[in-house]
């Protein structure tokens, strides 16, 4: 179809899916091929704002997640609500504020609602193979991935960090192992809608066992096990969509890429432009602003970038419109697809709030914030801070005597989003988490 008819298409059955009360986005992809959208959810964890090529870092090589950039949209405004790794995971997988369960903080071990569908349940009641590859850490010990709507899950061989051990008694790099499972599952499931949630251990601590030839493919000569760590996870994303291709998927599939929180500084991470992540620095804003992309080719218009404030908990309902579902009531998410085609214009959240209270918890894990236009108001010991992202984004100057009545307005606003969420429950309470089956290949059936 040449590319006038396309878009003459496109517009007719936009309008058409409208007027009948169905989702415009699936309805174009119904047309174009005749299946359902398949939706593949990369999640990196501790990847930084400023870890990537097209996010601005100039010494790691990332062409394959730059690809996705240059087809979909680069989300420069992107949000975790819930940090760190456990809760981030959870607000993600559930696509709500893990704060309106109670978890305000790491509390790993804390059921997440058994009333609630997982974006894995929810996309298998749709009719959908699920797959999990990677970490989980979500849930408590009886709400594994199989348990939560994943009917194929890829086992977790034993590992030294990212030393794997084969079954056949062979290493194998623990990031490139997790990759060769998530094209396998896409090979598997491409004649069928498959949705992929794919989450690899990589970037997390510690990166020290990467393989030379990754490292010798940073250009500075003196690239280091971190970079190296990043430029791994880039091919995993290669192989992912050399899968697609071969398949002729591209076009039907959403691809999803994010990070489950910021920099892990001390590990190399970088949070440019801004300052802070993982570690001491978890008041600043690098912690919780985090690389995104989405990537639909001929649904999503190419080479976007949208600096609306979005957060992860949008990803569960913007999936569920590209299949032409509706979200589950609880999802405190927005569709983020009318934001990258203009149809609307702005934010997809006017507010941001976090809210780790947790007295038990690490002192470092508890934050308190808001951002709403380019502010950011964040609580530290001697009291409410307020910066302009804008103009100083890395926080060097606090502004909250210069503008007391942006603080008092977002003062309210913190404070009426508390008083919606239910007494926290301390994360001394709990222990263990949702794990993965370990051994080699496959569970299948069980989700």
């Amino acid at each position: 179809m040449s590319t006038p008819n396309r878009r003459n298409f496109l517009k007719t059955a936009t309008t058409g899916a409208i007027a009948a009360g169905l989702s415009p986005t699936f309805s174009l992809a119904q047309e174009n091929s005749g299946r359902k959208p398949n939706v593949v959810m990369i999640f990196i964890d501790d990847l930084g704002f400023g870890d990537i090529a097209c996010f601005g870092n100039s010494r790691i090589p990332t062409p394959h997640i730059d690809s996705l950039a240059t087809r979909g949209a680069k989300c420069t405004m992107s949000y975790i609500t819930n940090p760190p790794c456990s809760p981030s995971r959870c607000s993600l997988m559930t696509g709500m504020y893990a704060q309106r369960y109670g978890k305000s903080g790491m509390a790993r071990g804390l059921p997440i609602p058994e009333d609630h569908p997982t974006m894995g349940e929810f996309m298998r009641d749709a009719g959908y193979v699920t797959g999990q590859v990677g970490k989980w850490d979500i849930g408590s010990n009886k709400q594994g991935p199989s348990n939560r709507g994943f009917m194929e899950v890829a086992k977790r061989a034993p590992a030294d960090q990212y030393e794997a051990t084969l079954e056949d008694g062979g290493i194998a790099y623990l990031t490139d192992l997790d990759g060769d499972y998530m094209a396998e599952f896409v090979d598997r499931n491409a004649d069928k809608p498959f949705f992929l949630y794919f989450s690899p251990n990589a970037v997390h601590s510690k990166v020290k066992d990467t393989p030379q030839h990754y490292r010798d493919r940073v250009p500075a000569e003196d690239g280091t096990a971190y970079e190296g760590a990043v430029i791994a996870v880039d091919d995993q994303v290669g192989k992912m969509l050399a899968m697609l291709e071969k398949h002729g998927l591209e076009e039907d599939t959403l691809i999803i890429f994010s990070s489950d929180n910021g920099a892990n500084i001390p590990e190399g991470g970088l949070s440019e432009p801004y300052r802070g992540g993982k570690g001491k620095d978890t008041q600043q804003e690098g912690w919780v602003h985090t690389p995104s992309i989405l990537s639909w080719p001929g649904t999503i218009p190419e080479g976007i970038t949208y600096d609306g404030k979005m957060a992860t908990i949008d990803f569960y309902t913007t999936m569920a419109a590209a299949i032409g579902k509706t979200a589950p009531k609880r999802c405190d998410g927005n569709n983020l697809l009318p934001y990258f085609s203009r149809e609307k214009k702005g934010d997809a959240h006017e507010y941001l709030y976090w809210h780790n209270a947790d007295p038990t918890d690490a002192p470092r894990r508890n934050l308190y914030a808001v951002r709403w236009k380019d502010w950011r108001m964040v609580k530290y010991p001697d009291g409410w801070c307020l910066f302009d992202l804008k103009k100083d984004p890395k926080e060097l100057k606090d502004r909250a005597s210069q503008y007391p009545e942006v603080i008092d307005q977002l003062r309210k606003r913190y404070d009426a989003f508390v008083s919606t969420l239910p007494p926290l429950k301390p994360s001394a309470d709990y222990k263990g988490g949702g794990q993965v089956p370990k051994g080699w290949g496959w569970e299948i059936g069980k989700g």
